[in-house]
């Protein structure tokens, strides 16, 4: 391969027909079930798919045989296949991605918006470009850069779903049902997740899992004048702090409970130490800390691993507390906290949630009423060991589009798919990778592209296809 002309070529498409079909993408609203439940109605959802898909059928015109459907299952979200036959007997690559968004959010700089698509220099912002709009153009434009120059592939199918933002509940019903067209596919490329940083590509090695609910503390049956209850009647927030240090310690945040805690991989140890290198103090002052806030150390590979492998602890809502301008001197009957724990990639979520009520709600302090109602438990995802085959190409992809080494990081994040995926492909290998760095703020205010990398990330991608045909058997 001419890896030159493969980069002019991506460039080239990237400018010409990506950016703008992405520009056109991001001004749709096309939130996730969870966020539009009547998605069907709005219509929302299906105008995406459309537009996608109007823009692959004309691409793959020029690949042999390559075939585009919308499939529906009713009462289901749609997803797009694309079938592109390959010229070399070397199994199936699936190519994945998604096209449904997070909501608007609140936040958004002047001038910028989650519908209104604006670029500046080399960001594109706007929802959903980044996570994870581009992964389609990136997957069509990477086996047209192998048909420009007749290197030869193995047979691809492309997977683009409308459900991964509501946990992609829709997709295992899809993987079922289109499980002959997809068949087993020896390699899995996700296009849908971070890279440290926007100079070298980054593969996802590792996502941690999730468990939460809502602990509930009630000590009234209704609010009482506290200086007549004070002293005589516990504070129910008093008493959810005193909860919630039996789970996690409160000096270090870390987790107590034996299920939630798990031994680190060697392996994963020294990547952490070789993306530690190449990241610097990025690792912690990519966030907008406030005042003289600190992290929890400077050790920067120990950073990397409490956000890819430690559990941790997130109050991410209450009630039961009135805003401050409407706080009256009044001793509260309860407070719920909406409470979410990021669980090690190999840590049992099954036997995490229930470890972690039995430890909410046993014993209750001074007899008040503690309930949990549990309500997410999802498994985290370790990737399977590299083939030689494969770790040589991506080091090869990254020099060829990004002039530097490769580096591998877990994430911190969820990705249910990925871990079903895992299941129904057990013998697959798993490139997860993505272009979602520093600042890139997917979900919040102010989410963009970097283009530069969503080019590099396409390019890199058809070096791998091409390593993949000619790999050993």
């Amino acid at each position: 391969m001419d890896e030159e002309a493969l980069n002019r070529f991506v460039d080239q498409v990237w400018e010409d027909e990506i950016i703008p079909a992405l520009v056109d993408y991001i001004r749709i609203p096309a939130k996730s079930p969870a966020f539009d439940p009547d998605w069907e109605t709005t219509g929302f959802i299906d105008q995406a798919v459309e537009h996608m898909a109007g823009w692959a059928r004309a691409k793959i015109e020029a690949l042999p045989g390559a075939t585009l459907e919308i499939v529906r299952l009713p009462g289901r979200t749609p997803v797009i296949l694309i079938e592109s036959p390959g010229e070399i007997e070397s199994g199936t690559v699936l190519l994945y991605g998604h096209l449904d968004k997070q909501p608007e959010m609140v936040g958004w700089s002047d001038g910028l918006g989650p519908w209104e698509p604006v670029i500046q220099g080399d960001k594109l912002y706007g929802r959903g470009g980044a996570d994870d709009g581009y992964a389609i153009y990136a997957s069509v434009t990477a086996l047209l850069a192998l048909q420009a120059q007749g290197v030869k592939r193995a047979r691809c199918v492309v997977l683009i779903e409308a459900c991964e933002e509501s946990g992609s509940y829709d997709l295992p019903f899809y993987v079922d049902h289109l499980k002959d067209r997809i068949g087993a596919p020896s390699l899995v490329i996700c296009l849908d997740s971070g890279c440290g940083n926007y100079d070298q590509l980054w593969l996802t090695t590792s996502l941690r899992g999730l468990a939460g609910g809502l602990l509930s503390v009630e000590v009234l049956t209704e609010g009482v004048h506290s200086g007549d209850a004070s002293g005589v009647v516990p504070d129910s927030f008093r008493l959810a702090r005193q909860i919630l240090s039996r789970f996690e310690d409160e000096g270090t945040g870390a987790i107590l409970a034996k299920a939630f805690n798990v031994e680190i991989p060697a392996e994963r140890k020294s990547q952490a130490k070789v993306a530690a290198q190449a990241l610097g103090e990025t690792v912690w002052k990519k966030f907008p800390f406030a005042g003289d806030t600190e992290p929890p150390t400077r050790d920067l590979a120990e950073l990397i691993l409490n956000r890819t492998w430690r559990p941790a602890l997130t109050t991410i809502g209450a009630a039961g507390l009135p805003a401050p301008a409407n706080a009256g001197n009044v001793l509260r009957p309860g407070t719920s906290l909406a409470i979410s724990v990021r669980l090690p990639p190999t840590a049992d979520p099954d036997a995490c949630i229930k470890a972690l009520g039995d430890t909410l709600t046993a014993d209750p302090p001074q007899g008040a009423r503690v309930t949990f109602d549990a309500k997410q438990a999802s498994p985290g995802w370790n990737a399977p060991p590299l083939q030689p085959w494969l770790e040589a190409a991506v080091q090869q992809a990254s020099h060829a589009t990004f002039g530097r080494e490769a580096a591998m990081m877990g994430e911190g994040g969820t990705i249910p798919f990925i871990g079903m995926l895992g299941e129904k492909f057990p013998d697959a290998q798993f490139l997860i990778t993505g272009v979602l760095g520093p600042a890139s703020n997917a979900h919040g205010p102010n989410e963009f592209i970097h283009l530069p990398t969503g080019r590099k990330v396409t390019a890199a991608a058809a070096v791998i296809l091409a390593a993949h045909a000619q790999r050993p058997r």
